[in-house]
């Protein structure tokens, strides 16, 4: 495995053109959040805006669009339930996000296999929380987008039917080949598993573990993908990023809240945009 460090993703995040316009920075839309779960989806959204998405849209349940704006004003908000203004909107996105806070009814259900059939090549597809299971319990095939899996470890069992003490980086390479995606697998040390080869990042402590994390992680590799030509690149920096926030905070502080990460996002991602550490 290759380590991602400091100096992996230094210059990784593009410099920012004088002459710029929010349509260079990508349309993200992101879907999820039921009646019980709101909270998921804000996070994602606020993740993706904060790492730098030039639009944000977000796909939810309509008892959550009230606590979205007050929230989030930069983004815009849909009913997820309303089958025409998703595909609408989904055709017009450069990422989707689908599944945290999605819950798994068969209105969950349906609104995934409408994505998943409605997908481009040309699109990047991070699938997360929820769909995740719907994606396994359904035995629900990867799209032809550029697909992303953000599993934690009880879902990477679901998905690849690997038990815990059998996923080691040999099973974990043969498991992402057939699932035909790139693979974020969350735990101490989160490790992706692209094409060719394997990555596991350095950052990373206990206070981070707390509800809304990986929705937020989610939602910075989002981000990232609206903006970077390279994906991988995003990719890894999202997850390095995340991570070394996390300590960041943890210094100080017994628990870290996804909250605080994502408004620190801006800052690490102006300091690591030059090319050198000074």
């Amino acid at each position: 495995m290759k380590e991602i460090n400091r100096e992996t993703i230094q210059g990784m995040i593009p410099k920012r053109s004088t002459d710029s316009h929010k349509v260079d920075y990508g349309r993200v839309l992101v879907i999820g959040g039921n009646e019980d779960m709101g909270g998921a989806i804000i996070l994602t959204a606020s993740a993706a805006v904060y790492s730098g998405a030039g639009l944000v849209t977000v796909a939810t349940a309509k008892v959550n669009h009230v606590a979205l704006h007050a929230r989030l004003p930069e983004a815009m908000v849909i009913d997820m339930y309303n089958e025409d203004r998703l595909l609408k909107q989904l055709s017009t996105a450069t990422v989707i996000v689908i599944g945290p806070g999605l819950g798994l009814s068969a209105e969950s259900l349906a609104i995934l296999k409408s994505v998943l059939e409605s997908v481009t090549k040309e699109q990047r597809l991070i699938i997360d929380g929820s769909a995740i299971t719907l994606m396994a319990k359904n035995n629900l095939k990867t799209p032809i987008a550029k697909t992303t899996y953000t599993p934690h470890l009880g879902e990477w069992q679901k998905l690849s039917r690997l038990k815990p003490a059998e996923q080691n980086e040999t099973l974990n390479v043969q498991a992402r080949k057939e699932l035909k995606a790139t693979v974020v697998l969350k735990q101490s040390r989160t490790e992706i598993y692209f094409l060719d080869d394997v990555w596991k990042n350095s950052a990373g402590n206990p206070a981070m573990a707390t509800g809304g994390m990986g929705d937020t992680l989610a939602g910075m590799i989002a981000g990232c993908s609206a903006q970077f030509k390279n994906y991988r690149f995003a990719i890894i920096t999202a997850v390095f990023l995340h991570s070394k926030l996390g300590d960041d905070l943890a210094k100080k502080q017994y628990v870290v809240l996804p909250s605080q990460i994502i408004e620190s996002i801006p800052f690490a991602m102006k300091e690591f945009s030059t090319k050198f550490i000074f």
